[in-house]
């Protein structure tokens, strides 16, 4: 586990998740302008009951609320799959 995927697990507790699996995906992109700056770009599939009653967009929302600064900076494109413990 990288340094930043643990950050990335770490901060997404906040949001009380039943199950977070976070896949680094940054070697797929190399040579990509945004790997050239640092971020990395990653995958997230993260199941919380805080995501009940919201759409997609709120979900991403609370999940780079979560994340701040690691947005600006050691992340530079996250994928994410957001889901409520019914919708597995």
């Amino acid at each position: 586990m990288t340094d930043t995927t643990r950050l990335i697990r770490e901060r997404l507790q906040a949001l009380q998740p039943e199950n977070v699996e976070v896949f680094d995906e940054s070697a797929q992109h190399a040579g990509h302008a945004g790997a050239a700056g640092g971020g990395g770009h990653y995958r997230l599939v993260i199941v919380a009951q805080q995501f009940s009653g919201l759409n997609a967009v709120a979900r991403h929302r609370l999940v780079y609320q979560a994340l701040g600064d690691l947005m600006h900076g050691r992340v530079h494109a996250l994928a994410i799959t957001a889901l409520t413990p019914k919708e597995l």
